[in-house]
C-alpha cells in the first residue's frame, strides 16, 4: 500500500529563489506500520516527474503495490496506471470531503459532513456502500449535484474496501503523509 503526496516548496538555485515539488511517498506494509519509502526533487508536480519518481522506487526494490492513495491529481493517477499497472488507485477521503464542502453552504455542511463519515464507519465493506448509496440518496433530493459529484467519484473514495479491514485507516486517506510534508516544512 502506498501514499503518495506532493509539497511545494521555495529553494535557493543559482542565485536565485524558485518553486520546485518534493514528492513523497510512504508505505504501509502486511503488518499495517508505515514507512517512508522515497523522496525525491521534482521541477513540478507533472505526470512526467510522478512517472520518474515511481520507476526510481521499483528500481529500488517497491514490490507487487496493491494500492495507491493521493489526493486527485492526475499526474499521480496517470502514472500509478503506467508504472503501477496493478494498483488500484484510492482518492483521499479526507480530500474528497474538502472539495464535498466547498459545494453546499457553511450551514449545511455539518449536516453533510456527519452522513458523509458514517459510510467509513461501517463493519464491512457491504455495509459500507450500502451506506454510501443511502447517503447518495439523501442528498438528492436538496443537493442532486452533490449527490451527482458523489455517485461519480464513489468508487475510488471506496477503493479501500477492497483491502483487508484491519489495514482501511491506513490506506483510505494519505493523511499521515500530509503530517510528513508539514515536518519537512518546519
Amino acid at each position: 500500500y502506498l501514499s503518495c503526496d506532493a509539497l511545494t516548496m521555495k529553494v535557493r538555485e543559482g542565485g536565485r529563489v524558485v518553486k520546485t515539488s518534493v514528492l513523497l511517498a510512504t508505505g504501509v506494509n502486511n503488518d499495517g506500520y508505515r514507512e517512508l519509502l522515497g523522496m525525491q526533487v521534482a521541477t513540478a508536480e507533472s505526470t512526467a516527474s510522478w512517472t520518474g519518481f515511481f520507476r526510481d522506487l521499483k528500481a529500488r526494490g517497491l514490490g507487487d503495490v496493491y494500492l495507491v492513495t493521493s489526493d486527485a491529481h492526475l499526474g499521480i493517477q496517470a502514472a500509478v496506471s503506467d508504472v503501477l499497472p496493478h494498483a488500484s488507485w484510492q482518492r483521499c477521503r479526507t480530500h474528497f470531503a474538502k472539495n464535498l464542502s466547498s459545494m453546499v453552504p457553511k450551514t449545511q455542511w455539518p449536516t453533510l459532513s456527519a452522513m458523509f463519515h458514517t459510510i467509513f464507519q461501517q463493519p464491512d465493506a457491504e455495509a459500507v456502500w450500502t451506506q454510501a448509496r443511502e447517503v447518495v440518496e439523501f442528498c438528492q433530493a436538496k443537493f442532486p449535484h452533490v449527490a451527482d459529484y458523489l455517485e461519480e467519484h464513489l468508487d475510488d473514495v471506496l477503493a479501500f474496501t477492497h483491502t483487508p479491514k484491519s489495514v482501511w485507516t491506513k490506506v483510505w486517506s494519505n493523511n499521515p503523509t500530509e503530517r510528513l510534508n508539514r515536518e519537512i516544512r518546519r
